[in-house]
């Protein structure tokens, strides 16, 4: 692995590669601004382009020459030269009394704002607030310091540059570093083939519906008030249906805020609009704590006709029986759970630093014979991603459309596997007939390291596969991966978190560990009663403390 990158302008070549993928792929939708960007921006001067690239690349819009110091661009000044004629930098610019502290340091202040020294002493923080009232005007940098012997730029161009890393990569969570980590060689990912289809905006629409909905969610993290963030949050569904899929999952954020400020009657409002999942339990959890009970009880009662998913299923059987009596209704016969077998411990609190409730369990039960792994989610949704790589990342139209993806883009969405049921059932066949450990085993080999969203490197080592593979029936593996496709979100989560071993005899045991006070999560509940259904062995083991002799 290098640690070093040998291509001192790696970050400007980078910056490049999206330029061309872009243009080669979303010409169609680029405004005439990014257009001649993209058009201009080669034939400046490499010092410059890279100027600005470092530039683009840090956080702020603001900055000083002599902060810009990178020895393969030299003079920061020079190479700012011939970026000014494009607008795309501005020297001097017209900032705030909040920016100019952003560049300054105390003792600039101190000098600029001829403070006492008591005044020079407090923290920036405090000076800021002292002076804001009497300095709200925005002025020229050489208007705020007249005496400085630096230059100051900014980049009205950061925005434009944003939109086109937003184009390229399908979200504002991915950033520059994403080329560096992967020359580094400290992310792999998987190399899919990309059609002329496979773009994550079909339409200038969707870049602009994404920009105003990342806007909005931004408004509402900074705490802004709700009226005005409810006002700008679009009601009606968004034609790109990954787009609308944020959309619903903002609302339902919003939804959540609501209700915990116990305003009923926006809250149902907001769940009852909204197809995030869960939002239907939500609206009648909300109609029940508004003791709108009847309403409450007629809109569980839709629900458990049809529901959405076991989540959902659990959620009602949870609510019915409390409805069912403020209504006054005959009680319904108590549910029969699977019997799940339990294992009770006292043990004697560990004395070394650093200890874990699941390692102590672990270590406990684990025997020469039949050794003990710490898994949790990791074990099974490796063995079905390793099972099922083809087609997780078969390059359908929307899944993948650029080389940086953990996983395909519409991993959540509603009809991943319709899209690919066929390749799919092919991988999930093998298990009937044996070839399943020959395709695990080879994609284990010939895989590794890859980015995936199932697959957890650093968790599954050889030892681990080889017993797993000895020792769980192709059977069960069959049921977890059946049951993780009829929704991965939600079936992703909640395995047991250690599995025990006996090769000799071929079999394995599920433990999920809880401690002193803890108690089993409604997901954890869904895998437990789903694997003691189809008599998969599992256990819940409880620990205590063993109390001190006296």
């Amino acid at each position: 692995m290098r640690t070093v990158l040998e291509n001192e302008f790696y970050y400007l070549d980078n910056f490049h590669q999206v330029l061309e993928w872009i243009a080669g792929r979303y010409s169609d939708l680029l405004t005439d601004e990014e257009q001649a960007f993209i058009a201009t921006f080669p034939s400046l001067p490499q010092a410059s382009r890279a100027l600005l690239v470092r530039m683009v690349m840090r956080k702020g819009m603001v900055f000083r020459a002599s902060k810009l110091n990178y020895a393969e661009i030299g003079c920061a000044v020079e190479a700012a030269r011939h970026l000014l004629p494009t607008g795309w930098l501005q020297c001097d610019p017209v900032i705030t009394l909040d920016e100019l502290f952003e560049l300054l340091l105390k003792a600039e202040i101190g000098t600029i704002f001829s403070l006492s020294l008591h005044e020079k002493s407090v923290r920036k923080a405090e000076q800021l607030a002292a002076l804001r009232e009497a300095f709200c005007d925005a002025r020229a940098f050489s208007a705020w310091y007249r005496d400085s012997p630096d230059t100051v730029y900014s980049i009205p161009v950061k925005a434009l540059c944003e939109r086109l890393r937003l184009i390229f990569f399908g979200n504002l969570r991915q950033d520059w570093t994403e080329f560096v980590l992967s020359d580094l060689g400290l992310f792999q990912y998987e190399k899919v083939e990309f059609s002329a289809s496979s773009r994550g905006f079909r339409t200038r629409r969707d870049v602009d519906d994404y920009l105003a909905l990342h806007q909005c969610k931004e408004r509402f993290r900074a705490g802004d008030a709700l009226p005005d963030v409810l006002a700008s949050l679009p009601r009606e569904h968004f034609d790109n249906e990954w787009i609308d899929s944020r959309r619903e999952r903002l609302m339902f954020q919003i939804a959540q805020h609501v209700e915990k400020q116990k305003d009923w009657g926006q809250a149902f409002e907001l769940y009852a609009c909204c197809n995030y999942p869960g939002a239907r339990a939500r609206a009648i959890r909300v109609l029940e704590k508004h003791e709108r009970h009847a309403e409450a009880h007629a809109l569980l009662e839709r629900a458990q006709a049809a529901p959405e998913s076991d989540a959902e299923r659990q959620q009602l059987l949870r609510i019915a029986p409390r409805l069912r009596r403020k209504l006054g209704h005959q009680p319904l016969p108590s549910r029969r759970n699977p019997f799940v077998a339990r294992l009770d411990l006292s043990l004697p609190m560990p004395l070394e630093p650093n200890w874990w409730v699941e390692g102590i369990v672990r270590d406990h039960l684990a025997r020469a014979d039949a050794p003990v792994f710490y898994v949790e989610n990791a074990l099974i949704n490796s063995l079905f991603g390793l099972l099922c790589w083809r087609p997780i990342f078969s390059a359908i139209p929307g899944a993948f459309f650029h080389p940086f993806h953990r996983g395909p883009a519409d991993l959540h969405s509603a009809d991943f596997y319709r899209r690919r049921e066929r390749e799919f059932r092919a991988c999930l066949d093998q298990l009937d007939d044996g070839r399943y450990q020959d395709t695990i085993r080879a994609n284990y080999d010939s895989k590794r390291g890859i980015q995936s969203p199932f697959v957890a490197w650093e968790a599954l080592s050889a030892e681990l596969l080889d017993m797993a593979l000895a020792c769980i029936p192709a059977l069960h593996l069959k049921k977890w991966c059946e049951r993780i496709l009829l929704d991965i979100k939600a079936n992703r989560n909640g395995f047991p978190d250690l599995i025990q071993f006996w090769p000799v005899e071929r079999r394995y045991n599920m433990i999920e560990v809880k401690g002193p006070g803890d108690r089993l999560q409604d997901n954890q509940l869904r895998w437990i009663e789903y694997c003691a259904a189809h008599q998969m062995p599992i256990s819940v083991c409880y620990l205590q403390w063993a109390q001190p002799c006296s």
